[in-house]
C-alpha cells in the first residue's frame, strides 16, 4: 500500500534576462524565486491497484514519483510505501520497487541488453534461480529474446523501453512507478506496453502508479484517476468520472484538456 499524507516540496530556481551584461552581474548575484512543486498532496493507492496520475507539464507528477522512490526529500509531510519511508531507507526501499523514467536509461548503452540484466541480478544479489525464472517469464511477456543480444543503442525506442520496463521488473518488485513510459513511441509499441502492463498486473498483483500524457493509456490501464495541477491534488476519481465532467468533450485528450483550463492550470 502508497499512503500519501500532506507532502509538500519546494525549490528554488535561479532567473535573469538575457544578455551578456546580465549573465556577467549574475555571477555576483543571482535572483531566485521558489516554485511548489508539491502543495500538501494526500493520497492511498491499495495493493493492487493501476492509478493514471495526470497533469500538464510541472504539475508535480515527477516529483511525486522521485519522493515515492526515494530520491527526493520533502519538505514536509509523511509518506509510507508499504511500511517503508522511502527516503529513510533507501537500500531497502528499492529493492521493492521498479522505477522506469520514459526519457532516462538504466541500461548500459553499449553492451548487449543481457549483461545490463546480469548486472542488475547482481545489484539486487538475486538468487540464480530466481533470476532465470524472472527473465524468462519477461523476455516470453514482451518478446525480448531477439532483443537481449543486442546493444541498448541499436535499439529502437519501443525496444529498449520493453527492455526498460524488463529490468525494473526483474527483482519482482510489489510496487512500479512508470513516469510517461510511452512517450515517443508508436501506435504498435504503446498497445504492446499497455498489454504488458495489464498481464503483470494481473499475474503478479503488481502495484502500478503510472504518470503520462496519454489519456487513452489511462484508459486503457487504470483502475483509477489522480489529476494534478500546480502542485495541488485536483481529482481523485475514475476514467467515468473524467468523462462525467466533461460530456461534450469529443475524446478524451480534449477532455483533460478541458478538465486544466477549468482548474486553472
Amino acid at each position: 500500500m502508497i499512503q500519501v499524507e500532506a507532502i509538500s516540496k519546494s525549490y528554488r530556481v535561479a532567473a535573469r534576462d538575457g544578455g551578456l551584461i546580465r549573465a556577467v552581474a549574475a555571477l555576483a548575484h543571482r535572483d531566485t524565486h521558489t516554485v511548489k512543486a508539491l502543495d500538501r498532496v494526500s493520497f492511498t493507492i491499495p495493493d493492487g491497484q493501476i492509478v493514471g496520475y495526470i497533469g500538464p507539464n510541472g504539475a508535480g507528477k515527477s516529483t511525486t514519483i522521485k519522493i515515492l522512490s526515494g530520491i527526493l526529500t520533502p519538505d514536509s509531510g509523511t509518506c509510507l510505501v508499504d511500511g517503508r519511508v522511502p527516503w529513510r531507507e533507501r537500500k531497502k526501499h528499492v529493492s521493492h520497487i521498479g522505477v522506469v523514467f520514459g526519457q532516462r536509461s538504466q541500461l548500459w548503452w553499449d553492451v548487449p541488453v543481457i549483461d545490463s540484466f546480469d548486472l542488475i541480478r547482481d545489484i539486487y544479489r538475486m538468487d540464480q534461480t530466481a533470476y532465470r525464472e524472472s527473465l524468462e517469464e519477461l523476455t516470453e511477456m514482451l518478446d525480448l529474446s531477439s532483443l537481449v543480444t543486442v546493444p541498448a543503442r541499436q535499439l529502437s525506442l519501443g525496444q529498449r523501453m520493453r527492455c526498460e520496463v524488463a529490468a525494473s521488473l526483474l527483482h519482482r518488485p510489489g510496487v512500479l512507478f512508470l513516469d510517461e513510459p510511452t512517450i515517443g513511441l508508436d501506435a504498435v509499441s504503446k498497445l504492446q506496453l499497455r498489454s504488458f502492463i495489464r498481464r503483470i498486473n494481473e499475474t503478479r498483483g503488481t502495484t502500478v502508479l503510472l504518470t503520462t500524457h496519454d489519456m487513452q493509456d489511462v484508459e486503457a490501464l487504470a483502475h483509477r484517476v489522480l489529476l494534478i495541477g500546480r502542485g495541488r491534488l485536483l481529482m481523485d476519481g475514475s476514467i467515468e468520472d473524467v468523462k462525467a465532467a466533461l460530456p461534450d468533450a469529443s475524446s478524451l485528450d480534449e477532455q483533460a484538456a478541458a478538465l486544466y483550463r477549468r482548474y486553472g492550470i
